[in-house]
């Protein structure tokens, strides 16, 4: 990660030092130690690099990584409503030509706030998702396909945070779900083969009637995407990079197309290509499309694809935020949108990125998908 980035993640621990900490009457002593340990966390993605060489895997205990989830996470927070109070302090004083009394108490109300914001945040991140359920109308689906149940896990960010033991209890109640298919629409991880292969063996025991398809995300090209895609086809996935497969049920067929990542070129990689993954495929059965980025869906729609199931943007996190993430994925973050005669899904996610594992007012999801023929 560039320099920059670095003093961009320091803004709002300087925030708070400036508007926040200094103000308080406290003594120099105590406030110098508490504003290391405020720039030391906001550093998080700093350390990370320098524990793993990649902002993407913090390489620390399970305990140290949440601790650093929270002090990041509180601070960003804090910084934001510290913000609101000057701006309400400011109001006031225009309204009523006085500022707000006793303003230190409400330094540390914000304090205490977003401290406890920051903790159910985390823990939400933390939990293993429930399994929502969504109906989907499929034109042209087959009546065998009728009730047809497709479970898609995206996001796993399998980690020093989200470990084996996560993981074996989302394959759990995957397994339970009762899924025709299965799939998984990229990031499943965030570090190497060698330094997640413990945490990702629980993935093998996934098991569906016609199987588990997969296509990688974007993180899959920060760790080796060779050695990810031959990893992950041994573990029991049928990768579909820019490539399709066949679901028959009594003479009729459905069709499971994916799509490699946006990202990819920037690797060496083969980027996405539409018209390579569904080369060949039967005129008269409807396609469900994987690709891990929602922002090209409208091309999808213009080639036919009935449903899209995608993931990466987390569904914004936090709610509020959610709007800005949404601008960068062409106005896509979260839940379900019709494009141009297509069902565009965009899951939550069923993990998180180590770097920033927040959720308030997003839940995480294992989703399972009912297909049905439109009435």
């Amino acid at each position: 990660m560039r320099p920059i980035f670095n003093i961009v993640f320091a803004v709002p621990a300087l925030v708070v030092l400036t508007r926040w900490l200094w103000p308080l009457p406290l003594p120099l002593l105590a406030k110098i130690p508490i504003a290391v340990l405020m720039l030391a966390a906001s550093q998080f993605h700093l350390w990370s690099r320098l524990s793993s060489g990649s902002v993407f895997a913090p390489e620390f205990p399970r305990p140290v990584v949440i601790l650093f989830n929270w002090a990041f996470g509180m601070l960003l927070l804090l910084a934001l409503l510290q913000l609101a109070l000057d701006l309400g302090t400011l109001v006031a004083m225009l309204a009523h030509g006085e500022a707000i009394r006793d303003a230190d108490a409400f330094r540390y109300a914000v304090a205490v706030l977003a401290a406890m914001l920051a903790g159910i945040g985390v823990a939400n991140a933390l939990r293993v998702p429930p399994v929502k359920d969504v109906t989907v109308a499929i034109r042209d689906l087959p009546s065998s396909f009728d009730g047809y149940r497709v479970v898609q896990l995206t996001d796993l960010h399998v980690s020093r945070l989200f470990t084996s033991e996560w993981a074996q209890a989302v394959v759990d109640r995957t397994n339970a779900s009762g899924a025709d298919l299965i799939v998984v629409t990229g990031d499943f991880i965030d570090g190497s083969v060698e330094m997640r292969r413990h945490d990702v063996a629980p993935l093998q025991r996934l098991r569906a009637p016609d199987g588990v398809y997969a296509i990688p995300g974007n993180h899959e090209y920060f760790f080796d995407y060779g050695a990810w895609m031959r990893h992950l086809s041994d573990l029991g996935f049928r990768m579909l990079p820019n490539a399709h497969a066949v679901v028959e049920r009594g003479g009729d067929r459905l069709i499971v197309a994916g799509v490699t990542d946006l990202s990819a070129p920037g690797v060496g990689e083969a980027g996405p290509d539409l018209a390579l993954a569904l080369r060949g495929v039967p005129a008269d059965a409807p396609i469900i499309l994987l690709d891990h980025q929602p922002r090209h869906a409208h091309d999808a729609a213009a080639r036919g694809v009935a449903l899209q199931l995608s993931g990466h943007t987390h569904g914004g996190m936090i709610r509020g935020l959610d709007r800005l993430v949404a601008r960068g994925n062409a106005g896509f973050v979260s839940g379900r949108y019709v494009v141009g005669g297509m069902t565009l899904y965009v899951s939550n996610g069923t993990g998180l990125w180590p770097g920033f594992a927040l959720r308030l007012g997003v839940p995480s999801e294992i989703t399972r998908f009912t297909l049905r023929p439109v009435a």
